[in-house]
């Protein structure tokens, strides 16, 4: 077996993006009814495929936001749009830090012939 990155160069190569995100105790409700907001707006979004909010189990206040986008100049638009960081502003105040963000690529896997076996 091999690793690759992505699909190759030059071609779109889908992302996922994961928003990690600790709100302080007792506003979890007040959080998800502002991130309602939110998540509806980024459903519309350029390039948005799918995505999921969850919560811990045992620590209700920590949520994590996973989103699937068509490559990672669609999600960097809707980072960076006007309509993210105002709703945005909206949780902001209930969250006890920044937010985390990690973009994550597919690994390809391939199966590499080797000397002497017949695939």
């Amino acid at each position: 077996m091999h690793l690759k990155r992505g699909l190759g160069p030059g071609k779109i190569s889908m992302i996922r993006v994961i928003i990690e995100r600790e709100i302080a105790e007792g506003l979890e409700q007040f959080y998800q009814s502002a991130i309602v907001d939110l998540l509806g707006v980024m459903a519309s979004a350029p390039g948005y495929l799918s995505g999921e909010s969850l919560v811990e189990i045992h620590r209700p206040n920590r949520y994590v936001v996973i989103t699937r986008w068509s490559s990672e100049e669609a999600w960097q638009s809707w980072f960076y749009s006007s309509e993210r960081q105002e709703l945005l502003s909206a949780i902001r105040p209930f969250l006890q830090q920044d937010e985390k963000i990690t973009l994550l690529e597919q690994l390809i896997y391939d199966r590499v012939a080797t000397s002497g076996s017949s695939n």
